[in-house]
């Protein structure tokens, strides 16, 4: 019996089981993971781009470039995650913070009249915020240079360019980060399990949830009942959230998109390139495929990495079954699931461009941004495999989205996060928001610990300042 049951070991259930350890040290939290180890899918350090994501440098967060919203809204966000990550990670010796969050420069560069004025635009209205008045702008190739110099070495000049920097952005080692979260909440009594792989979620008429699996290292059977449910599992969620029969997901479906990488651990090349330089993604490219040639650092080493080119497979999780895909097909959601078919053929067009991809096409979209690129320098690494989020839509039958969702029980027992972008760079305030859904009534005397972790919390999230709601 447990108070707590947090289903996969990746950043998700990692955030929440550190948070709750906090806010209340009593409960009895329980991590399950089918893998051997922590964060060995999206969260892992080469199966995400390691954006530290704050809205700094990624134009599909801003398509119309005078309207900041959604920038501003994930640059207050990772601020949070600042916040949370430095008040668990900092205490120690040395500080955990300092080994998965890394300075560097975000940057974009764009080529073409059209991209140039759109970025003019958007940093014309970015600076309006404190969030981003620091951010630098110029046409001028030379800056750019001395910026990246990989990006213009060997440039022909030909046609306009222009480039933005803001010094205060970071690379993030989620694999690292992840289970330094682990270790804190079982620091303060919390339990993880590895190897067992969840199958089931059923409701008693207690009102427990049973969570039922296989151990995968003893080829057994496992059982465990818990008052609350996180479904962190990735690609798998959906899955496991239907079966749980919460009506919250009906409709539901899921577009798995993986992703490859050239990487490089040249030396010259490691030395020379010190940001995350991101462009403007293809047409017909859903937003996760802006192409970016970035500063990695993982275990402490640098490695610059191009990216990302789109693969496909009906496998939700990377570690999972070819049937994975057809597992989450139900009578409510063909139809979603075939009028988001029909009206993104560009997506489906520019799929199969990928698919069909030589290394040498793959190569020559890297040398747009890194002119003189020795494709003997660089190896095809895969990356991780993530579940896009189709929801039933009245009018449109359904609609894809590209964010992250928190999908939450009505009487709050249970809850589970669908889709990508940008939900590891904002977990903290992710989470926070979740317990103020599950947990009305004690989220309340909850928020000073809060509010300590993270100072920025106020207005950000939905910590409520009463409430008199049954549930907690």
């Amino acid at each position: 019996m447990a108070d707590v049951v947090l289903i996969g070991g990746g950043i998700m259930s990692a955030t929440l089981g550190a948070l709750l350890s906090r806010v209340q040290p009593d409960w009895s939290i329980v991590l399950l993971e089918r893998l051997d180890g922590l964060a060995g899918e999206s969260s892992g350090p080469w199966n995400n781009a390691g954006t530290g994501h704050a809205g700094l440098c990624e134009l599909n967060y801003m398509p119309d470039p005078d309207d900041p919203t959604t920038a501003e809204s994930i640059g207050r966000r990772f601020g949070l995650s600042r916040e949370f990550w430095a008040a668990l990670l900092d205490g120690g010796d040395p500080p955990a913070a300092a080994s998965v969050v890394t300075p560097t420069p975000h940057m974009n560069v764009v080529f073409g009249a059209a991209d140039v004025d759109y970025l003019r635009r958007r940093v014309a209205t970015l600076r309006r915020s404190p969030l981003f008045s620091a951010m630098e702008y110029t046409e001028d190739p030379e800056l750019i240079r001395r910026w990246a110099p990989l990006i213009m070495d060997g440039r022909s000049g030909d046609g306009p360019i222009a480039a933005t920097r803001h010094q205060a952005g970071t690379d993030v080692d989620f694999g690292a980060l992840t289970r330094a979260l682990v270790d804190a909440m079982t620091a303060r009594g919390a339990r993880v399990r590895l190897h067992l792989d969840v199958i089931r979620l059923a409701r008693g008429d207690d009102g427990l949830w049973s969570v039922t699996g296989r151990d995968r290292s003893a080829g057994t059977g496992f059982r465990l009942r818990s008052r609350f449910v996180f479904v962190g599992a990735g690609g798998y969620a959906l899955t496991l959230l239907q079966r749980a029969g919460i009506p919250e997901v009906r409709g539901y479906a899921v577009f798995p998109l993986g992703a490859q990488f050239l990487r490089t651990r040249t030396p010259d090349v490691v030395a020379r390139h010190d940001a995350k330089v991101y462009g403007q993604a293809a047409v017909g490219a859903p937003p996760m495929s802006v192409p970016h040639l970035d500063r990695r650092v993982v275990d402490g080493c640098p490695a610059p990495m191009f990216g990302p080119y789109a693969t496909f497979s009906t496998r939700l999780l990377t570690h999972g079954s070819l049937l994975d895909l057809f597992a989450t097909v139900r009578p409510r959601n063909i139809v979603p699931l075939l009028a988001v078919g029909v009206r993104n053929l560009p997506l489906v067009r520019y799929l199969v461009g990928q698919l069909l991809a030589s290394r040498k096409r793959k190569f020559a979209q890297l040398r747009r941004f890194y002119p003189e690129a020795d494709p003997a320098d660089w190896e095809l690494v895969q990356a991780g495999q993530r579940a896009q989020l189709i929801k039933p839509d009245r009018r449109r039958g359904g609609v894809l989205t590209f964010g992250t969702e928190v999908v939450t029980g009505a009487d709050g027992t249970i809850a589970g996060l669908l889709g990508a972008s940008p939900g590891a760079s904002v977990a903290p305030s992710v989470m926070v928001d979740l317990l103020a859904a599950c947990f009305p009534r004690r989220v309340e005397g909850w928020a000073p610990v809060l509010r300590e972790l993270m100072p920025g919390v106020r207005g950000l999230t939905r910590i409520p300042q009463g409430n008199r709601d049954s549930r907690g």
